[in-house]
């Protein structure tokens, strides 16, 4: 039994292990969305007003404006959706994290058990020694 509850706590512990990989990949994309959604910010705000420009510049102006702004409201929209992701994959990683503990906590009572059986067959063990020996020594 303490086999299978160990072969069970190890399964926890990598399901556990593979969830936080899965977490730590997720948190490493969610910064590559932010940063390319600063730099596409950075990109709209930084091109200048267009109303100094000539008409055909500052319709061109204006297009670019507007295509990068519709571009970085996608990205955004990603971004969202993938923060959503990271929320849900939190929680199974929390969840598996109260498997392997509460595992955990069962395999160590079922440890200290079985120790203490063993403690008992010793002192059994022990005790019939004793009364052997103490009988020889009143023969």
């Amino acid at each position: 039994m303490i086999r299978n509850l160990s072969t069970l706590v190890a399964l926890r512990n990598t399901e556990v292990e593979r969830l936080q990989t899965e977490m730590a990949e997720k948190a490493s994309v969610r910064e590559r969305y932010q940063k390319n959604l600063d730099r596409l910010t950075g990109l709209y705000t930084n091109s200048g007003a267009s109303g100094n420009l000539p008409l055909a510049l500052a319709g061109n102006c204006g297009d670019y404006k507007q295509a990068v702004m519709q571009m970085a409201a996608n990205h955004k929209l990603d971004l969202n959706m993938h923060e959503a992701d990271m929320a849900v994959s939190q929680l199974a990683l929390n969840a598996a994290w109260v498997r392997r503990e509460v595992l955990g906590k069962v395999l160590s009572k079922q440890q200290k058990v079985v120790d203490q059986e063993k403690n008992v067959i010793e002192r059994k063990q022990h005790d019939e020694l004793a009364t052997q020996l103490w009988y020889r020594g009143q023969k």
